[in-house]
């Protein structure tokens, strides 16, 4: 059960990066694509409907990863604290500004608020990659699985490459959805951002690829034929989303951008397992798979909640999704009022 339960925490994570994440990127876009207000606004309310929905992907993670694995939630908030506490401060900040930007009729006021909505989007997307890179590799666990080491232990070489690729896979996701649903210029320049963003996130993503796997088979990881075949379809369909980008083919492109998103999520959880979260200090002082876990009664009540549960939640989100399917022109956004 407990087996289970580490991959349906990893399955509201991979929703989660695949949903937020092209949230992070179009707030990450906008310095790129808001030559004016409107283009802004048009950009914004592509996401407008959706963003604060997916973004409770990553409550239903926390709590299905406190109730599962008590163990790894401990040691994980209480040896991240700052940056998680930086992630959740950017969240908000972000958050308040999509709901405050236009209740001022000025320039300098809006302006205030994009900048902190770039903020809001760069931050997590660096950081989420970070404290994942630190996870997969291993942090300093003592033998009552606390973390030991200090906060510039976590900015390591590895743990900072997993970021700066999480930075830059959002950063395309967001300008692909933007030029998904938008059009005129906005739509035009979300397609340029694809063509200058392309080459360095395959180089840094195959770095991080190749790294992870060779990190996976240094510790003979059960499921490394995972880890490689994960990395390589990333990889494939981050070089396709890109190609069909060029073709003009924007649903095509934003659903392989999707698919490249998850896999590389999964690659890192299959590079974890069965861990979830390795010691530096001595693998007898990791967390398992097993021995973090919760009581199998309770494993046993959250899986019946989560089968009737799960189906809703995509239930809704694809209905969601279905009704706010058409792209945001610029038109509309003119008719329409600021607030």
């Amino acid at each position: 059960m407990e087996y289970l339960w580490f991959w349906i925490v990893a399955f509201f994570f991979v929703g989660y990066f695949v949903l937020d994440g092209f949230d992070f990127g179009v707030g990450m876009t906008l310095p790129f694509l808001g030559r004016d207000d409107v283009s802004r606004r048009q950009a914004i309310n592509a996401i407008g409907p959706v963003w604060d929905l997916n973004e409770t992907w990553v409550i239903v993670a926390g709590a299905c990863l406190f109730a599962s694995f008590p163990e790894w939630y401990a040691s994980l908030f209480s040896g991240f604290y700052l940056p998680l506490l930086l992630i959740l401060l950017a969240l908000i900040l972000r958050g308040v500004s999509f709901e405050y930007r236009h209740q001022r009729d000025s320039d300098r006021w809006r302006a205030g608020f994009d900048r902190m909505i770039v903020i809001g989007s760069a931050v997590p997307a660096l950081l989420w990659g970070v404290a994942f890179g630190n996870i997969v590799q291993g942090v300093a666990l003592n033998e009552d699985h606390v973390y030991v080491g200090g906060l510039f232990s976590l900015l390591n070489p590895y743990a900072l490459l997993v970021g700066v690729t999480t930075l830059l896979i959002f950063f395309l996701h967001g300008a692909l959805f933007v030029s998904l649903k938008t059009d005129g210029e906005v739509r035009e320049g979300a397609r340029r951002l694809v063509r200058v963003a392309a080459i360095p996130t395959i180089l840094v993503a195959a770095a991080t690829v190749v790294w992870t796997i060779a990190m996976a088979a240094g510790r003979d990881a059960p499921l490394l034929w995972l880890v490689i075949a994960c990395g390589a379809v990333a990889a494939v369909f981050l070089i396709g989303a890109v190609a069909f980008s060029l073709r003009g083919l924007d649903g095509w492109s934003f659903a392989m951008g999707a698919v490249m998103v998850a896999a590389a999520v999964v690659m890192l959880f299959a590079a974890l397992f069965p861990y979830v979260m390795p010691s530096t200090i001595d693998p007898a002082h990791s967390l398992t798979i097993e021995n973090a876990a919760s009581t199998p009664y309770t494993l046993t009540i959250m899986s019946w909640t989560a089968l009737v549960a799960i189906p809703l939640v995509l239930l809704y989100q694809g209905w969601t999704y279905w009704v706010f399917r058409k792209r945001v022109t610029r038109v509309q956004v003119e008719a329409a009022p600021a607030h």
